[in-house]
């Protein structure tokens, strides 16, 4: 399986280099020097591509990779996304910290044990993260904090909300 650790905005400068929006906490790591990375672009199309430098630059990552020596060829990149294999991953050694790969299919109940639905994805907003949830078909956003959800049991399958009256109509 695999999991998203950025976005690849544009292409800058002449060189190849490429602005990826980080959805990473170990972005070192991610886009350290020899790293390797797939790219999703946007007809579905995938490939690997090693890195070869990277470095921060106005709230973005500049990567040059291996493969991409000229704007031309960084320009058909845009809007690709930046995969790796989530068994390449370290444990995150919190227990209060996921990655949304292991939130994603959990059932998400109240606390007396009624399912609402199940974990779609994590979206990852300004404001903070939200776990979108499938429930009947319907798309419901439940801000992902203590408050309203007081249990994540990756383990056990579920995620329990509590949640304030009226968020999940």
């Amino acid at each position: 399986m695999d999991v998203v650790v950025g976005r690849i905005a544009k292409a800058h400068g002449i060189r190849g280099e490429l602005a990826v929006d980080v959805r990473t906490d170990a972005p070192q790591e991610r886009f350290a020097i020899g790293a390797v990375v797939t790219t999703k672009l946007r007809d579905g199309s995938e490939r690997d591509l090693t890195v070869a430098a990277a470095r921060e630059h106005s709230g973005r990552l500049l990567v040059r990779f291996e493969q991409v020596l000229t704007r031309e060829v960084a320009e058909t990149l845009r809007g690709a996304l930046l995969l790796v294999d989530t068994g390449s991953l370290p444990p995150t050694g919190d227990p209060e910290e996921f990655y949304d790969h292991e939130l994603a299919g959990l059932r998400a109940e109240l606390a007396d044990g009624s399912v609402v639905g199940t974990v779609a994805d994590v979206v990852h907003s300004p404001a903070g993260e939200l776990l979108q949830l499938d429930a009947d078909g319907r798309e419901v956003l439940i801000p992902f904090v203590r408050a309203i959800v007081p249990t994540v049991d990756v383990a056990g399958g579920r995620v329990v909300l509590d949640p304030p009256e009226g968020l999940l109509e």
